[in-house]
């Protein structure tokens, strides 16, 4: 269930970025990404309102992406429902979560190490970019392991 949503929401994202993609909101949104790997952030409430400024700028290219997503998700669960039904290695996830949200620890707090995603939370807010290396070096770490080891290692 949690691999769906997840789908959905990777479908919605990309469509969202398919709409967009040659418009000014994308050089916005590029700034954006820059700001959030850039420097730290000392409050949510900017990625709050940076995202309800679009949404208010683009309520029609919402709606159409909003519509898309489902289409395309109710298409893919109905033809490959087995296969999304398959269990993914822990690993795989790990390593997706390290590579985009690891500079908040998330990967850290997956693999049940709570103190070591803490950590990752205050590194963020002192000095972004070490923590960015950081969690592509595990992303990197992960990658070379097998299965089997990681298992043994981390026991999500």
């Amino acid at each position: 269930m949690l691999k769906n949503a997840l789908l959905s929401v990777v479908i919605f994202a990309a469509v969202l970025i398919a709409l967009t993609f040659g418009e000014n909101v994308f050089s916005a949104f590029a700034s954006w990404v820059y700001e959030l790997t850039g420097i730290a952030i000392i409050n949510l409430s900017s990625i709050y309102h940076s995202l309800k400024g679009y949404v208010m700028q683009d309520p029609i290219k919402i709606a159409l992406a909003l519509i898309i997503t489902s289409i395309i998700s109710f298409w893919l669960f109905k033809n490959n429902n087995a296969k999304l039904k398959e269990k993914g290695t822990p690993r795989k996830l790990a390593i997706v979560l390290a590579i985009f949200l690891g500079w908040l620890g998330v990967h850290r707090f997956y693999l049940n190490q709570i103190l070591s995603g803490l950590l990752y939370l205050i590194i963020s807010q002192l000095f972004l970019p070490l923590s960015v290396v950081l969690s592509l070096i595990d992303a990197i770490r992960y990658v070379s392991m097998d299965d089997h080891s990681f298992e043994q290692r981390f026991k999500p």
